[in-house]
């Protein structure tokens, strides 16, 4: 935040012209961004992000999406590699093993999983959770294994819990975008070679780099002689069905705004589904 601000106003900056380009993550500007928050539900994004960030920009460019983002001009949308569960003291194997833990949340709609599990979210920025474990503010913490290294997270907690396959428990949404006079004021040459280097090959290379960075994060963990639990498929069908009414609670929050969730889960689902086998 060099140019002055706190992260949820950088939406606010860009469509004022404050900034000409942001990267942020969607969730931080609670309530502006409702349908592009199908993809953060639980078990929508599995673990291909490729696939997800696809089916995001296909969303966007297909008009489902693109509401929440007329003011602005989006330079690509994405997700990262998804939240798996971090626990200081006690693994995390069922459902009910998260019963009143108190943990960190990043989004509305990951406090939503976490209620759903009995746990107790506390909402902080990333950069006060090494703090907040060290001093038993929260016992664990919903994020992805690339941020293992950067806060130190295998010296302050003992086990990790993922899905076989690296399937997570929901994820966060990102956008990168500039604003919309700059960018309609610069030359064609210049807004043509945004456009050329910000279409469909760039959407898969987020999520490449994205998956990249995880590559090694487990290993750290281990080394540090922290247990990396993968569930079984079997375990992972108790936590669907345990958060199966996130999904619901979701449609029903946005179809009171006049938005068609059932009709985005379905899209959102299918539109992954589609491309799956990208890389």
């Amino acid at each position: 935040m060099s140019l002055g601000g706190k992260p949820p106003r950088l939406v606010g900056q860009v469509r004022n012209g404050v900034v000409d380009i942001i990267w942020t993550v969607l969730g931080y500007t609670t309530g502006q961004f409702p349908r592009s928050e199908v993809f953060e539900l639980p078990f929508i994004h599995t673990n291909n992000l490729v696939a997800t960030n696809l089916a995001m920009r296909e969303m966007l460019e297909n008009g489902m999406l693109a509401e929440e983002f007329k003011d602005m001009h989006v330079i690509t949308l994405h997700v990262h590699a998804g939240q798996a569960f971090h626990m200081v003291d006690t693994p995390v194997r069922t459902p009910d093993d998260l019963k009143g833990k108190k943990m960190r949340i990043p989004s509305r709609t990951g406090a939503w999983i976490l209620e759903a599990l009995g746990a107790n979210p506390v909402g902080m920025p990333f950069p006060d959770l090494p703090q907040a474990l060290s001093r038993e503010v929260v016992d664990r913490t919903l994020i992805p294994f690339e941020i293992v290294r950067p806060l130190k997270i295998q010296e302050l907690t003992k086990y990790q819990t993922e899905g076989q396959g690296c399937i997570r428990f929901g994820t966060t949404t990102f956008v990168i975008a500039m604003n919309k006079a700059k960018y309609e004021s610069l030359p064609d040459a210049l807004k043509k070679t945004i456009d050329d280097n910000s279409g469909v090959e760039f959407t898969r290379e987020v999520g490449r780099i994205w998956t990249q960075s995880e590559v090694g994060c487990e290993e750290t963990l281990k080394e540090a002689g922290n247990e990396v639990i993968e569930l079984s498929p079997e375990e992972i069908a108790a936590f669907k069905k345990k958060l199966e009414p996130v999904v619901e609670h979701w449609i029903a929050d946005v179809e009171s705004k006049g938005i068609d969730g059932r009709k985005l889960v379905e899209t959102a689902r299918a539109t992954i589904t589609k491309y799956a086998d990208e890389e």
